[in-house]
This record gives C-alpha cells, sequence and structure tokens, in this order.
C-alpha cells in the first residue's frame, strides 16, 4: 500500500508498505481522508519535545476511513461502516483516567507517532477508539473530528462562553479557526487575530466564514477591541498561538472578571504580570486534547451543518507530494490541508 513516511528531520517521501494485518481484536479500515495538523508540522521539523518519535514512521492522526475487515474477536461492527479514530489512546489504569481526566492520561499513546498512523491507505485500529460517523456527514468532513473536538472541549466544557459573549481568539491556525467556528455557533460575536504571515490564506479564510480578524502588526488590537467590546474588554480570550507571547496579549484584552483559556501549548516561558488579572478577578484556565463527549460533540456539530468544513479543508495537496503541504502549512499559506486516499 502507498504511505506518507517521515524518514528524518523535515524528510517525508513516499514508500510502498505492506497492508496491516490486523489482530483478532483490531479492524482494518480504509482510509479516505487524513489531515496535516500542528503536532504533525513539529513532528515533521523534528522539533524539541518530538525527538522521541520514531523514524521511519508512518505519520498521521487524524483521518475517516472505511472499514474492510473485522477481527475476529470484535462485535457490532461490519465491513462498510464509516469511522474516525480517537488517535490519542489513555491507558485507563492511571490515577487521571481512572478519576475521568483520560484527556491528561500519564501514560498515553498517540497514533502516527507511538505506532504507524493514517497516512496510508488502510490502518489497523481498536474498535474501542472509533467513532461511528453519521450518515449525513461525508468523509472528507469527519477527517478534521479530532481537531473539531479540541475546539468543542476548549469552548464548550472549559470556557463560560455564551450566546452574545465577546470573544478573542488568537492565532488562526487550525485549532484557532475552529474554536472559532464552534464559538460561533454558540452565537458569540467572534473577533481573530493573527500576524502578518496569516493575511494572505488564513485570515481571509476566517472573513469568508464571517469572522471579523486583526492583523496585529499592520493594525491596533487596541482599537479593535475598543470597536467589538465598546472598550470593556472581551468576556472569553482563547489564546491558540502556542507562542509564549499569547497569554500576555490575552491578559491585556480580557475584561474584568472575565475569563483566559490557553489551548495553544506555549513554545516558551512567558513573563507575565498578574496584578491586574487578581484585581480583576480574571479567570485562567487550560485546555488539553478531548474526551469520547468532545469528538461526539464534534460529529454532531457537523451533522447540523454548524462547521463549515469544506471551506475550511484544503484538498490541494497531493499525496504523491506530501512535503508540499508541510512547507505550505509551515509558511501559513494554507490552514487544514488534508490528503485524500480514496
Amino acid at each position: 500500500m502507498k504511505a506518507i513516511v517521515q524518514t528524518g528531520p523535515k524528510s517525508v517521501e513516499i514508500q510502498e508498505r505492506d497492508q496491516p494485518t490486523i489482530a483478532p481484536d483490531e479492524l482494518l479500515v480504509k482510509v479516505h481522508t487524513a489531515g496535516l495538523c500542528g503536532s504533525d508540522a513539529h513532528a515533521y521539523k523534528y522539533d524539541g519535545g518530538y525527538e522521541w518519535i520514531p523514524i521511519p514512521r508512518i505519520m498521521g492522526h487524524e483521518y475517516s476511513g472505511e472499514v474492510t475487515a473485522v477481527g475476529d474477536d470484535v462485535e457490532g461492527f461490519a465491513p462498510g461502516d464509516r469511522i474516525i479514530e480517537e488517535p490519542i489512546h489513555d491507558c485507563g489504569h492511571c490515577f487521571q483516567c481512572k478519576n475521568g481526566q483520560p484527556n491528561v492520561c500519564q501514560n498515553f499513546s498517540i497514533t502516527g507517532m507511538h505506532r504507524d498512523g493514517a497516512y496510508a491507505e488502510y490502518v489497523a485500529v481498536a474498535p474501542e477508539h472509533v467513532h461511528a460517523v453519521p450518515e449525513s456527514v461525508p468523509l472528507r468532513h469527519a477527517a478534521i473530528t479530532e481537531p473539531t473536538s479540541i475546539a468543542t472541549r476548549a469552548v464548550l466544557e472549559q470556557s463560560v462562553t455564551k450566546p452574545g459573549d465577546t470573544v478573542l481568539v488568537e492565532g488562526p491556525g487550525p485549532i484557532g479557526v475552529l474554536v472559532a467556528a464552534v464559538a460561533d455557533s454558540l452565537g458569540a460575536n467572534v473577533v481573530v487575530s493573527g500576524l502578518d504571515q496569516d493575511a494572505s490564506y488564513r485570515l481571509p479564510l476566517l472573513e469568508d466564514l464571517g469572522i471579523p480578524t486583526v492583523d496585529v502588526q499592520s493594525a491596533d488590537l487596541d482599537a479593535a477591541a475598543e470597536r467589538h467590546t465598546d472598550g470593556i474588554g472581551f468576556d472569553v480570550v482563547f489564546d491558540s498561538t502556542g507562542h509564549h507571547s499569547g497569554i500576555v496579549t490575552a491578559n491585556d484584552h480580557v475584561r474584568k472578571g472575565g475569563q483566559i483559556v490557553v489551548v495553544g501549548i506555549p513554545n516558551d516561558s512567558s513573563q507575565v504580570t498578574l496584578t491586574s488579572t487578581v484585581r480583576g478577578e480574571v479567570d485562567i484556565n487550560t485546555s488539553y486534547g478531548s474526551t469520547w463527549t468532545n469528538f461526539e460533540q464534534a460529529l454532531r456539530l457537523m451533522e447540523r451543518g454548524e462547521i463549515a468544513v469544506d471551506d475550511i479543508i484544503d484538498t490541494s495537496y497531493d499525496v504523491d507530494e506530501p512535503r508540499d503541504a508541510f512547507e505550505a502549512f509551515l509558511a501559513s499559506e494554507t490552514c487544514k490541508p488534508v490528503f485524500q486516499f480514496n
């Protein structure tokens, strides 16, 4: 079978690999569409914190597909079932798992990193990690269920966002775009901030979705905050930048009594002055990964047509030239490239 394999830092190539042989307790899935996300880009560069990934490795953890074979010990599945996988597998035994917090499991493993992933024509998966895709949701849409589930957790569980709230989302990467889309679906008044590098693709994408944006390198974020919040400050600020300056900017623009939710993982330490945060009783929360419920929330939002998936995904990148997609993503020339295997 055809597979996208990482062979070194910034080195990916198409290889022919054997089709997986499933164990009695596994499903064989024919991959339809697989997405590229920020963690894939970090792994592609072999950034700090990703050097543990064994190379060569078939990449990819966001995908949708169709069951083609069912292990002898598996019940409740049949060939033709349309599924997506929860790619971060919790251990089920550590304190966090037993405490109902599997998204922060101490012993997690990730498809496409700890084991070969879904940038291939076929992948094997245990049934406890899959969700059925509703009939009305195309498989190309379902491929981004995992990043959408991260957004549903951030907005619906980890934030206090309500209809009519003013919301600032910092960073128009895939997670930022999806956080904005989920908050918008609630009826919040959302603004997304980005940089000059986002002005050619990512910010216009959001404008096309009806979500106003501000390029903080060419426009005044203070002025935008004044305009959108009548000078009060944003009710909720989501930091999805993955940059240490994001929390500082969030702290500057959240209102007294408001909330900051950090979704992106900061790339370095930041110097945050908390005097105004404490005096303003600003709530600072974090959001990491997602749970079974968040995946179901994501699928339901897609089923209702609340997420403009066809506008968000970029199908222009060829499976046979995967490096183009990674380099374009890193240059902010695209937002959510997907590889279509079927």
